[in-house]
């Protein structure tokens, strides 16, 4: 079998989709993760009234971090829904699970947004709402090697980086409006209207937006590559065993580059928020309008990013970002001890970091894999990193800075990822411009 780091086959799957045929792929890829992303922002910013919503009265410290354990619980299933939509996508196709996974998201979202308190349903109310979250991680475990391979199979060759980058855009635009309705939510309603009521109105927006992405969806095509590994007859029937006989080296690299990525992810989109009001001072409303800024800043970046790594490469531009968290994590931090000015600069800092991240590490952990076997090796090595380094970060902090009474606890943090990540860039070659279908797609190799 040829090594999978040899040089590609010719590229059978050349794009040739007109453009109204790609401005709907991309909107197919990235309304999941913007749907996604709005859920699990409006959790995160409205992490305090649902601990007061959903756990018996008291320990204000304790509820919250039951909040944040039911926020881990939910990454921690993603696995188990990477173990089942990533080779699914690999054995039926792109499409159809791009379609399942955002009715079952969509579906669990929005019983949340209808589920009785604890002062209604006692201890069934926290109960169901770990059941729900878990299912709602269930799904997520499938939806960004889905929406990954997917975006990346249908985006021309020289602006790969560019068109795979709108994954991305699709996950800041889900965070922006999650923080902007909590923004809203917090400037128009009083603390006992939010704890009423309030909270729901995120989760019931988001199952209309669910049935949106489920319609266009359905109505676009399946991946060009895809339909060449049918075409020849390579619809591989075991991709996970055929992952993990010939591809560990690249699920351990995409799995370095996300580590790379998850971490200032939620460190900056979901955590700096509590770790703003809860630890530097700060009004939960200064809190939402930076987090907000920062989700507009990266909507600007993303795609600057991506089209950058499609002219100078993949290589010098995730290395540089991770080189400059790597130097600037710690320094942020001390800035945002400084006051309220400080906290802007440095959150900012970190988000245009983040932004040069986003851009470029989805394409270059797809461009990696073989057709074959890319969902499955995107999806195992996202959400085995997600379950591990994402979902914990906010309990850890919660944790470590109770535990030392330090604030910059997330600063090294954040240098530990980085470092990751750049062992795992600079073992990767430049994959920019190379065809998506390398020659293991063009024979049968499971046997």
């Amino acid at each position: 079998m040829t090594a999978p780091d040899a040089s590609p086959a010719p590229d059978l799957a050349e794009q040739s989709a007109d453009p109204a045929t790609l401005r709907r792929s991309v909107a197919a890829g990235a309304v999941g993760v913007f749907v996604h992303w709005f859920d699990w922002a409006a959790y995160a910013y409205l992490a305090s009234t649902i601990a007061s919503v959903f756990f018996p009265a008291g320990n204000s410290t304790a509820g919250l971090l039951a909040v944040f354990g039911v926020f881990a619980v939910s990454f921690g299933i993603r696995p188990v829904g990477a173990l089942i939509f990533g080779p699914l996508g690999d054995k039926i196709g792109r499409k159809r699970t791009l379609s399942v996974v955002i009715f079952v998201m969509s579906g669990a979202t929005l019983v949340i947004g209808l589920l009785p308190g604890y002062s209604t349903i006692g201890i069934a109310a926290p109960v169901l709402l770990v059941l729900l979250r878990l299912l709602q991680g269930l799904a997520a475990g499938g939806e960004f090697g889905s929406a990954a391979s997917f975006l990346a199979e249908y985006a021309p060759r020289r602006r790969r980086g560019f068109g795979v980058s709108w994954l991305e855009v699709g996950s800041l635009l889900g965070f922006l409006a999650g923080s902007f309705v909590f923004l809203l939510l917090s400037i128009g309603l009083t603390n006992a209207q939010l704890a009423s009521w309030g909270w729901r109105v995120p989760f019931l927006i988001a199952a209309p937006l669910g049935i949106i992405g489920f319609v266009i969806r359905g109505k676009i095509e399946d991946t060009p590559e895809y339909r060449a590994l049918e075409a020849t007859d390579n619809v591989p029937r075991s991709p996970v065993r055929e992952l993990f006989r010939h591809n560990k080296k690249q699920l351990l690299q995409a799995a370095g580059l996300m580590t790379m990525m998850h971490v200032p992810f939620y460190a900056v989109l979901t955590y700096l928020v509590t770790y703003e009001t809860d630890y530097l001072g700060h009004s939960s409303g200064s809190a939402a309008a930076l987090s907000t800024v920062i989700s507009l800043v990266g909507l600007v970046l993303v795609p600057f990013f991506g089209r950058l790594s499609d002219r100078v490469g993949r290589r010098p531009v995730l290395i540089g970002a991770g080189a400059a968290l790597f130097v600037f994590a710690v320094p942020a931090y001390l800035l945002m001890r400084t006051g309220l000015v400080g906290t802007w600069i440095g959150g900012l800092a970190l988000g245009a970091i983040l932004a040069a991240i986003l851009g470029t590490y989805a394409v270059w952990s797809a461009e990696i894999f073989p057709t074959r076997t890319r969902q499955s090796g995107l999806s195992i090595a996202y959400n085995i990193t997600a379950a591990l380094f994402a979902g914990t970060v906010p309990y850890l902090m919660t944790v470590l800075i109770s535990a030392t009474g330090s604030t910059l606890v997330p600063g090294p943090y954040l240098m530990a990822a980085a470092a990751v990540g750049l062992v795992a860039a600079f073992s990767m070659r430049e994959t920019a411009g190379t065809p998506l279908l390398h020659k293991e797609d063009l024979g049968n190799t499971e046997a």
